[in-house]
Parts: structure tokens; C-alpha cells; sequence
């Protein structure tokens, strides 16, 4: 009788394994950016295949530009908010300043290059209308990312002139966000790439045209159907594979404030952008405004992409979807102390405060952290005496049990 009990209670075991093991599902991301269109636009305007993800899902306001007026403030330009999303950093450090893309700092890794240093086997793709983006941001094939590759780039329409003629209207760049939303679905449906950035110019191009207007309106009313097919794609795959995807689809900037042409300052329209994800779980800093930085550590985790501390550390996002211990940090120096601050979304669990008084991480150096205190986060505040430095720079870290936080004071 012992016997019979011992093995139907293996039999339930394995079964049970079994089941946990036809269930598990493989980790896909794909993130879009649509280039230039703000919050309050994007608001107004029907968008029923955005709104759809955003049902699955969630909707939120968010930001780009950094901290305004702080050492981290970031200028509204494509480019420069395309490194940021990559990155997971502010132009302080990644040192994308605009279109140019003229000295990035490839030491702050982009999502792609954590990714295939940890899964090179799995594959990555990009659509693009800009070949920049994975010329010069991605920095595939340079030295200073280890020569990352990217799987399947669908991208450099720009340069063909003689399928797409440029016209002072810009359709041609239109006709290219086609190409690149057809293929973009056509691969996903047929190829599942596991990590994957579709990148659509024509609405800012209607922006710049025309302002707020109704062409850059119907820009965005056609930009909604490009959203639709790549979401059909992205449907198909989840129910007919063992696949989990995560879709982000955001902005790089908002508008000026004028006539919606321009961007590039640090106007509340300008800085001013949105999220629409079909994440589950979605945490507290997806429904507070979160930054185009916090995309990248949330597709990480989503894929199972681990950071070193020292490059954690550096990171100015936090994840969107799942637990996180802290946000929010603020750090404000007096002749001899620094005062600290934070939100804690788990007062129980522990801060560590680190402090270094270098920057060697941005030409590939290390920083000797000195570990200052750990306090209870619910504390949400330390002062720190840095009477014995003689520094006019310091790098402060927040290490929780999820996420890390980091501040600069710069004289």
C-alpha cells in the first residue's frame, strides 16, 4: 500500500512538472517608436488599434527631456530620445545630442547589445525608416559595441531614390513607414524575431509640415493602421505558439507649444509623451508619468536580461511591469552634507546607500563605491556627510531589493 501511495504520489509529480513544462512560454519583445507626437494629440485623435493593445494592457502619460534644468536635462530631439529608449539614460551620458549621433557613448549598452552578450543564439531584428538607428545608435559592427550584430535589419529606404523619388511632401517617407510596417508583420507572423524595434518617421515629417493640423492628424490616423497590422501579427503568434510578447509602442518627443512644427526645448508639450503597452502586471511607475527611459529595463526583465551591478547602477529607468522597491530619487547638496530622498513602494524592505566621488564608468573604468548606510526604505530620506571629500562630483546609488536608483551632483 506504501508502495502504490509512493508512486501515484511521483505519477502527480511528474505530471505536474509536465504541465509546468507545456505551459511555459518564450519571452518575445517588440517595441515601436512613432516619431514626434504628443500626449494631448495623441489623445484626441481615434486610435482604435492603439487603444486596443492599450485595453490588453494599459495607456499612460509619460515624459522625455530628462530632468528639466538638471544635469540630466535632455533635448527633445529624435534622435536623442531613440538613444534614451535604447539605453535606458540620459544624454549626460549616453551623449547622443542630436540628429548628428556624432560621438554616442557606447559605453552605456543598448537593450540589444545586453541582449545578445547574454542570448546570442536568439535572434534581433530592426524596421526602420532611418538607417541611422542601427548604423550609429545601435553601433552595429563597431569595435566599441564588440562588433554586435543585428539578426535581420530591414532598414536604409531613405537612401534609395530611385523606389522612393523624395518629394517636397514627403509621401516618399510614408510609402517607406508602409514597407517597413509590412515587413515588420510579415516577419514577426512567419520569423518571430525575440527582440525586435520598429521605427516609423512619417507623422513628425506632417508635424514639421504642417503643425497641428489636420495632416499631421491623418499621419497619425494611418500611423494607427500600421499599429493594427504589426498587433494582428503579434495576436497570430500568441495563439498559435507557446509565445509571450511584450509590445511597447511610445514617442521619442511631444510638440512646441506654438504651432506644434518645432521641437527640441523643454516645454511641458514638448517633453510630453505617452506609453501604450499590452504588459501585464503593470506597477505603480507605469501609472505615475514614467520616462522613455524606463522602457528598456522592462523589456529586459521581460526577456530575462540580467544587469551587472556596476552597469545597474548607471540605469535612470526603472521596470514598468512587476515589483520595484523605490522611484523617485532626489539628492540636493549643502557645503557639507547631501540630503537624500526616495518613494518607497516597499517600506520594509532595505535601501543600501552607495557613494563614489568618480566617473571612470564612461570611459571604461570602474568607480570604487563606498557604501554609506542601509536604512529601511520606508525611512525615504538620509543625510549623508561628505565633509571628509574634497569633490565637486558625486555619484549616489540607491540599491533596493528590486531596483536601483542613481543621482548625480554636479558643481
Amino acid at each position: 500500500m506504501k508502495n502504490k501511495r509512493l508512486i501515484l504520489a511521483l505519477l502527480a509529480i511528474l505530471s505536474s512538472s509536465h504541465l509546468l513544462w507545456a505551459q511555459a512560454k518564450t519571452p518575445k519583445a517588440l517595441f515601436v517608436i512613432v516619431d514626434g507626437i504628443s500626449s494631448d494629440v495623441i489623445e484626441k485623435i481615434e486610435t482604435p488599434h492603439l487603444d486596443a493593445v492599450a485595453k490588453v494592457g494599459g495607456y499612460t502619460q509619460a515624459y522625455v527631456g530628462g530632468e528639466k534644468d538638471g544635469y540630466s536635462q535632455t533635448p527633445t530631439i529624435s534622435a536623442v530620445g531613440y538613444n534614451s529608449l535604447l539605453t535606458g539614460t540620459w544624454v549626460n551620458k549616453h551623449n547622443v545630442w542630436g540628429n548628428g549621433i556624432k560621438d554616442p557613448n557606447y559605453q552605456y549598452w543598448s537593450i540589444f547589445r545586453f541582449f545578445k552578450e547574454q542570448f546570442p543564439q536568439k535572434k534581433t531584428a530592426v524596421f526602420s525608416t532611418w538607417l541611422d538607428n542601427r548604423t550609429k545608435l545601435i553601433g552595429e559592427g563597431l569595435p566599441q559595441t564588440n562588433h554586435l550584430r543585428i539578426d535581420y535589419p530591414f532598414d536604409g529606404f531613405e537612401l534609395d531614390t530611385i523606389h522612393f523619388p523624395h518629394d517636397k511632401l514627403r509621401n516618399y517617407i510614408h510609402l517607406i513607414d508602409e514597407k517597413v510596417t509590412d515587413e515588420a508583420a510579415q516577419y514577426v507572423r512567419a520569423q518571430a524575431p525575440d527582440l525586435a524595434w520598429v521605427y516609423l518617421e512619417y507623422t513628425d515629417d506632417m508635424g514639421h509640415g504642417y503643425g497641428d493640423s489636420p495632416q499631421f492628424h491623418d499621419a497619425i490616423r494611418t500611423m494607427d493602421q500600421q499599429i493594427g497590422r504589426i498587433w494582428e501579427a503579434i495576436q497570430y503568434r500568441q495563439k498559435n505558439f507557446q509565445e509571450d510578447w511584450m509590445l511597447f509602442v511610445t514617442t521619442d518627443h511631444g510638440r512646441d507649444p506654438k504651432n506644434g512644427s518645432g521641437h527640441g526645448g523643454q516645454s511641458d508639450r514638448e517633453r510630453s509623451t505617452w506609453m501604450v503597452t499590452n504588459a501585464k502586471d503593470l506597477n505603480q511607475a507605469f501609472k505615475d508619468r514614467p520616462g522613455i527611459v524606463d522602457i528598456m529595463p522592462t523589456l529586459a526583465g521581460h526577456m530575462g536580461v540580467h544587469f551587472p551591478k556596476e552597469q545597474a547602477f548607471e540605469l535612470d529607468g526603472v521596470p514598468l511591469v512587476g515589483s520595484i522597491s523605490i522611484d523617485d530619487a532626489q539628492a540636493v547638496r549643502s557645503e557639507k552634507q547631501i540630503a537624500v530622498s526616495w518613494k518607497a513602494y516597499e517600506p520594509k524592505s532595505t535601501v543600501k546607500v552607495w557613494l563614489t566621488t568618480t566617473n571612470q564608468f564612461k570611459d571604461g573604468g570602474r568607480d570604487l563605491y563606498h557604501l554609506v548606510d542601509q536604512v529601511p526604505a520606508g525611512q525615504q530620506k538620509l543625510q549623508i556627510d561628505i565633509s571628509q571629500y574634497d569633490s565637486d562630483f558625486f555619484k549616489i546609488v540607491l540599491e533596493g531589493a528590486h531596483n536601483s536608483l542613481n543621482r548625480w551632483i554636479v558643481k
